[in-house]
C-alpha cells in the first residue's frame, strides 16, 4: 500500500487594475445576437443599449463587465 500526504497552500485573487476593465452589452431578443462589442467605458456600452432599443424596440440585455486577476500564493 503507498502512502501519500497532501500538502494545501492558501492562494489570493485580486483584480489587477492596470488589465483594465471592458464592458459589452448583448441583445437577448430571440433571434437578434447583436451586441455592442467590447468597450472601454460602461457608457458606451449602455449608448447602444439605447440606439438599439430605439431602433428595434428590443428592450432586454444581458451586460457583462470583464476585469482582469492575479492569483498569488500565500505565504
Amino acid at each position: 500500500m503507498t502512502r501519500s500526504s497532501m500538502r494545501f497552500v492558501k492562494h489570493t485573487i485580486r483584480h489587477m487594475p492596470e488589465g483594465g476593465v471592458t464592458y459589452e452589452a448583448f441583445c437577448t431578443t430571440p433571434d437578434c445576437g447583436e451586441d455592442s462589442g467590447a468597450q472601454d467605458e460602461q457608457e458606451a456600452a449602455q449608448d447602444w443599449c439605447l440606439g438599439h432599443t430605439g431602433i428595434t424596440a428590443h428592450d432586454l440585455f444581458r451586460r457583462v463587465v470583464t476585469d482582469h486577476a492575479r492569483v498569488t500564493r500565500e505565504r
